[in-house]
């Protein structure tokens, strides 16, 4: 298996519980957010973290969903409901249960796409997310 970019069946997708595509979601969602600084003329190191905690926190990313929710295939929003929906044991205290909900949805839906093999599918709504944090130079 090609771990920067399995493709799962869809058996082995559908073992992998919520919280673990959460999980895996989260770790795809701050390397895409890491990446992008990088390309966007970021390059202290303070600076770099400073920039990615403003955007990988449940208030922003419960905002990032808001922008791609409308544009989500049936299938996709299902994944992303399972994930809002998964039970949490606790929420920090920087976020709202809602906004913390909203965003385990959204980890649960880019690891879904990423263990899928739905790579395009992950740049294209990630480029919807971040194109107006950052505009091009």
């Amino acid at each position: 298996m090609n771990n920067l970019a399995p493709v799962l069946s869809k058996a082995e997708v559908g073992s992998i519980s919520t919280l673990g595509l959460a999980y895996a979601g989260d770790g795809v969602y701050e390397l895409l957010v890491r990446t992008w600084l990088l390309t966007h003329h970021h390059t202290a190191s303070l600076d770099l973290h400073r920039a990615c905690v403003a955007v990988v926190n449940a208030p922003a990313q419960a905002r990032a969903y808001e922008k791609i929710a409308p544009l989500l295939s049936d299938e996709e929003l299902a994944v992303f409901k399972r994930g809002r929906n998964a039970k949490v044991n606790q929420v920090p205290p920087h976020a709202t249960v809602a906004e913390y909900h909203t965003a385990t949805g959204l980890e649960a839906l880019f690891g879904w796409l990423y263990v899928s093999g739905s790579t395009q599918r992950i740049s294209d709504l990630f480029e919807i997310i971040m194109g107006d944090h950052y505009p091009e130079p």
